[in-house]
């Protein structure tokens, strides 16, 4: 069987059909995928990628595409690094207004039992984690 790492691209024309040939073309990738012929790899840095690109630039609601990735994640021709993880970030992206690096960050450190050290206060909307303020 044939892996292959994601793009952010691949994704990105695969949710949005701007382009009917690439739309198509991923469209068909992950069918292979669901189909069991083609292993696709995404890493939670592409999926950061993807977050932005389809709420920033495609306007995209933030739940939805949280959804739509979540979705995703389920076919079983799809391989995530830190499933768990990027799963959590999605969910806190869609119930915290907070941008996903942020969510990702609460994620990691939610996941590993261990405190955040940042100078953002954003991450104090998650109460299930700490947030360390390096002293001046």
């Amino acid at each position: 069987m044939k892996t292959y790492v994601l793009d952010a691209n691949v994704l990105v024309r695969f949710f949005t059909q701007d382009s009917p040939t690439l739309g198509s073309a991923a469209k068909k990738l992950f069918e292979a995928a669901d189909r069991g012929e083609v292993e696709l790899r995404l890493h939670p840095t592409i999926a950061a990628e993807v977050v932005f690109v389809l709420t920033k630039v495609y306007q995209r609601d933030r739940s939805a595409v949280a959804d739509a990735l979540l979705d995703l994640m389920e076919n079983p021709g799809i391989a995530v690094e830190s499933a768990s993880v990027l799963r959590d970030a999605l969910k806190r992206f869609k119930a915290v207004l907070v941008d996903f690096p942020d969510a990702l960050i609460a994620a990691l450190a939610a996941d590993g039992k261990v405190p955040v050290a940042s100078f953002d206060r954003d991450l104090d909307k998650f109460k299930d984690i700490t947030r360390f303020e390096p002293p001046p």
